[in-house]
């Protein structure tokens, strides 16, 4: 399998960094991951204008333009033979002196990974557990997709590793907030629910077209802050993220859900497949 380092691209055992990167020695480094239908980068534009935002943030002088990403994906995608895959862009800051830096880093290290993925299942259902392990606040005002993953792998560990299940975080003041890897919908009374930024949540950029495609259709949207008790008493509850798209949920706290058959669920996925595979 080949992967693009720093303007080359190699086969992945060949893979060097240096150990004084930062990313390596601080955590200074945001990646984006989404997949690609028929060899096309979905919500490319979206993905890179999240990081591009990261980056400026820890003060990491790049920015990626579509173009640029778009020819790079090709050729990856060429030398592996894949199309519908699984794309992992990680800009970390590059090597430095030990010690904390307060300059601008100019020369990051950068990284795209490509692996197989096989054809999507149609809404495959998870059962979705309140995890004990609480979200971390974010380090800066907005959270970011950086390397400092640590509480999702915590998280993980609680939840174990069961690929049917997927836990739910709760906010430091005990609002429901995010999946260990993804984002949190709910339906009650016909009603589109999702937590708030505002919680510390990242916004995923699934997330953010969900909720488009949820406007497209008619369905009223309502972000805010919201205790467990809300889940207890919702209709539909589902995941998103970039990889698994819509993920419906068919059990909460040993109460069954409609799951793949709740009919918002069911729109939305409807409207999203026909944006996947009109895809140029």
């Amino acid at each position: 399998m080949y992967m693009y380092l720093n303007g080359n691209f190699i086969e992945k055992e060949k893979a060097r960094i240096s150990p004084f990167d930062h990313g390596y020695l601080y955590g200074l480094g945001v990646f984006e991951t989404f997949r690609t239908y028929s060899g096309v980068p979905f919500l490319l534009e979206e993905h890179l204008e999240r990081l591009n935002a990261g980056l400026a943030e820890m003060g990491i002088e790049r920015a990626f333009q579509k173009r640029e990403v778009r020819s790079l994906i090709d050729e990856l995608s060429e030398l592996n033979q894949l199309q519908d895959s699984y794309i992992r862009m990680n800009v970390s800051a590059g090597a430095g002196e030990i010690g904390l830096q307060t300059a601008p880093y100019t020369e990051p290290t950068i990284i795209f990974f490509q692996k197989e993925l096989p054809p999507l299942e149609p809404l495959r259902e998870k059962e979705a557990i309140l995890l004990n392990i609480r979200r971390n606040t974010p380090e800066t005002e907005v959270r970011l997709k950086s390397h400092h993953f640590f509480n999702n792998m915590a998280a993980k560990r609680e939840l174990g590793s069961d690929p049917g299940k997927e836990g739910i975080f709760l906010s430091e003041d005990g609002f429901l907030a995010e999946g260990v890897t993804s984002n949190l919908f709910w339906v009650n009374d016909g009603r589109l629910l999702t937590p708030a930024i505002e919680t510390g949540i990242l916004n995923g950029i699934t997330r953010q077209f969900i909720l488009r495609l949820a406007t497209e259709l008619g369905i009223r949207t309502e972000e805010g802050l919201y205790k467990g008790v809300e889940l207890s008493e919702a209709d539909e509850i589902f995941f998103t993220n970039s990889i698994q798209e819509i993920v419906p949920v068919n059990a909460f706290e040993g109460r069954s859900l409609p799951g793949k058959d709740g009919r918002i669920v069911q729109r939305l996925n409807e409207l999203y497949q026909n944006y996947v595979s009109n895809l140029r």
